[in-house]
């Protein structure tokens, strides 16, 4: 029974449903490609040091939720848990650092692995849509990313989401935070879920992050960490939100988020869709300004994101929003018997046209085959065979107005471009 059941945590995209998520991918392209940025493509493994060096051994994705083994070698490898740190290292060993910066770069599905339970829009294995820019240090940055992630899903036909950004500061500035943090948060550990009791030496600042109610509510008064900002960092927050409402984006301060990866500094952000089962991240990033030189480059800032296919499809279920599907074939062949090698010859004139089209492999009868194309969703039929294939002509079939007429054979793939160029003229 294992055998024809998917792990869990994974699904499959099957042919029906492969559309949207193509639909998805190119407004990802089209987006990316108005604002300069070129395509990268990396590993679904790296070296589990990678991620440690990166992500942050304090962290839950680390501790708790990555698909680390040895290989054949006695290496360690890791399926990559998120997108970031393994275009930084692909970034450094091509020794982009030296070419024209910054380096602006999306990534298209790219699929990601975390071993964590199951749940509505949440997969072991799902797929991100990201950008990610090297050598760009203005708040402006920030600001275009946040507005391309946004223009994405809104050319998704997704909107109403909740923009919420931050500014966690940089090691400078939050080291003293920490201390005012902890400060706080001692009196009322045993208070705390054991989750948030273990991050309280190693990463206290993920305990403003938890999600349990008793936690939150122990967290009421907590100092934020944009009171203690230091000048620099202050300035940049300032500038972001300034160039934010200079690109339409409408956004609320929240100084709650912090994103669960240590390589984040000054700017994160979210944004949130509210649903019946409660608040689903759609996007996630920020600014990761030490991260290329902890994994041993230059000191070079950093900024990106991630977006979750998966998530972007649920939220258009939710919000009703269905792109059109393009039928598997424009034109359908349907062969008469002993005309079976002329469909053959028509077919490959219509595929070298640019004309989807398909016709039938399985011997059924003509009726059958009129049925199997409407099922594909073809436009048009075309019979080819008896006495018009005889004259030199065959039969076409508008399969939505149930109209035929004959056509003859040297003007078969004309007609057809100007039909289907008048069908998309009028939209149909």
């Amino acid at each position: 029974m294992l055998i024809t059941q998917a792990p869990k945590g994974t699904q499959d995209v099957l042919p029906s449903q492969s559309g949207r998520w193509q639909d998805v991918e190119a407004k990802m392209r089209e987006t990316c490609h108005l604002a300069g940025f070129r395509e990268v493509r990396t590993p679904v493994f790296e070296h589990t040091e990678l991620f440690l060096r990166s992500v942050g051994d304090t962290t839950d994705v680390v501790q708790k939720e990555m698909y680390t083994f040895l290989d054949k070698g006695g290496r360690s490898v890791t399926l990559k848990p998120e997108g970031t740190a393994g275009v930084a290292r692909a970034f450094l060993e091509a020794h982009l650092e030296a070419g024209a910066l910054p380096m602006k770069m999306y990534y298209i599905s790219n699929p990601v692995f975390r071993y964590e339970k199951p749940q509505s829009g949440r997969y072991r294995e799902h797929h991100q849509l990201g950008i990610e820019v090297f050598g760009a240090k203005d708040a402006s940055c920030d600001a275009e990313g946040i507005r391309l992630a946004l223009d994405v899903l809104e050319a998704c036909g997704i909107s109403g989401l909740k923009v919420s950004i931050n500014s966690i500061g940089c090691p400078d500035c939050r080291t003293a935070y920490l201390e005012k943090l902890r400060e706080f948060l001692h009196p009322k550990l045993s208070k705390l879920c054991e989750t948030c009791r273990d991050r309280f030496e190693r990463n206290p600042l993920r305990i403003l992050d938890c999600k349990v109610p008793s936690c939150q509510a122990e967290l009421t008064d907590a100092p934020d960490m944009l009171g203690n900002l230091d000048e620099d960092c202050a300035a940049h927050f300032e500038a972001l939100k300034s160039s934010l409402a200079a690109l339409g984006v409408d956004f609320s301060v929240d100084p709650r988020i912090v994103r669960g990866l240590d390589y984040y500094t000054r700017t994160v952000f979210e944004f949130v869709s509210e649903t019946e089962s409660g608040p689903l991240t759609v996007c996630g990033g920020g600014r990761y300004d030490g991260l290329v030189k902890q994994l041993g480059g230059p000191e070079l800032p950093g900024f990106g994101f991630g977006m979750g296919v998966e998530r972007v499809l649920m939220v258009q279920d939710m919000m009703g929003v269905r792109p059109a599907e393009a039928p598997v074939a424009d034109v359908f062949l349907a062969a008469l018997p002993g005309a079976r090698l002329e469909a053959m010859k028509l077919l490959r004139a219509l595929r070298e046209a640019g004309i989807p089209s398909d016709m039938d492999h399985a011997a059924r009868s003509l009726k059958a085959q009129f049925k199997y194309a409407d099922r594909l969703g073809a436009p048009y039929l075309a019979v080819v065979g008896g006495d018009e294939l005889a004259r030199g002509a065959l039969k076409l079939r508008d399969m939505r107005l149930s109209a035929e007429e004959e056509i003859a054979v040297s003007e078969f793939i004309p007609v057809i471009l100007k039909k289907l160029a008048e069908k998309e003229g009028a939209g149909v």
